[in-house]
């Protein structure tokens, strides 16, 4: 055991690193998507490439994100002790980690079909690139949105080889419950990143105009998720499952407020997950069953 502690300790560190947990945000709605496009289960080889595939691009972005953020990181008490920051991964352990995990990306796709291969390019500079837009516009929260709503829109097309309207569809509901939870989470940070020239919409807005913008961005979302039922001919225990999105949204609203964000991190975590787990689990029930 004591021969293994180094590699545990490593392995750890990468998942800290690269927020392993937090995939729990992405990959539900790429599994509904796998589900919908193959209207039952998918094949086994297909569906194991798009898990390496979504695995991958996740770490590949985040690796990124941690690397391009990591003198920012440094100076954030809330980011300071990041394994980056610590030292718990080296600077050239995470350029290696980026590099295996690129390579895995677009190996997996280049396995799923030519069209799969040609878009993964340009996913993984949207998925790095998102780490330098803060820099220079208050977007930010959209490119992530978009970052991650590709993840149903890739999963179909790795499938069905094609792009169709159900996914493009329930990729813009992604984007925008995205950048609704991501503008919470930047309200942690608007002083910092005032003083670091950083941009962002509580930054530019201030964070109670800030928050009625993501409460705008989760009622497009709600509402995207009801036109992708429509457009995707599903039935009744999927809209359960959006009816208990909508709420799970609702009360992510209700935890924080411009003076207030103690509960951010409820927000951020619990509500967030119980929203992609319910619709992947209805959804499912609603093909499944």
């Amino acid at each position: 055991m004591n021969a293994l502690r180094p590699l545990l300790e490593k392995t750890a560190a990468f998942l800290d690193l690269v927020k392993f947990a937090h995939t729990i945000f992405a990959m539900p709605f790429a599994l509904m998507a796998v589900l919908v496009v193959s209207d039952g289960l998918p094949p086994l080889a297909p569906f194991l490439w798009i898990l390496l595939a979504m695995v991958s691009a996740r770490t590949a972005a985040m690796t990124f994100n941690r690397i391009a953020d990591r003198t920012i990181d440094a100076r954030n008490p809330r980011t300071r002790n990041r394994p980056l920051q610590t030292g718990r991964v080296k600077l050239w352990e995470a350029w290696t980690l980026w590099a295996v995990a690129s390579g895995l990306f677009i190996l997996a796709a280049g396995r799923l079909n030519p069209l799969a291969f040609t878009l993964s390019w340009p996913v993984l500079a949207i998925l790095c690139g998102y780490s330098f837009i803060k820099r220079f516009a208050p977007v930010a929260h959209l490119v992530l949105g978009l970052a991650l709503g590709c993840a149903p829109l890739g999963a179909w097309i790795a499938l069905a080889g094609r792009i169709e309207a159900p996914p493009l569809v329930l990729g813009l509901a992604v984007l925008f419950w995205v950048a609704g939870f991501d503008v919470i989470y930047a309200c942690q940070d608007d002083e910092l990143d005032k003083n670091l020239g950083l941009h962002s919409l509580v930054t530019a807005l201030g964070r109670r105009r800030a928050l009625l913008a993501s409460r705008l961005f989760h009622v497009l979302a709600a509402a995207l998720l009801l036109v992708f039922g429509a457009t995707a001919h599903l039935g009744g225990w999927y809209y359960a499952g959006v009816v208990i999105a909508a709420v799970a949204l609702a009360w992510e609203q209700s935890l924080v407020s411009p003076g207030d964000l103690s509960r951010v991190n409820t927000a951020f975590f619990t509500a967030n997950g119980l929203v992609g787990l319910s619709l992947f689990g209805f959804t499912a029930a609603d093909i499944l069953l």
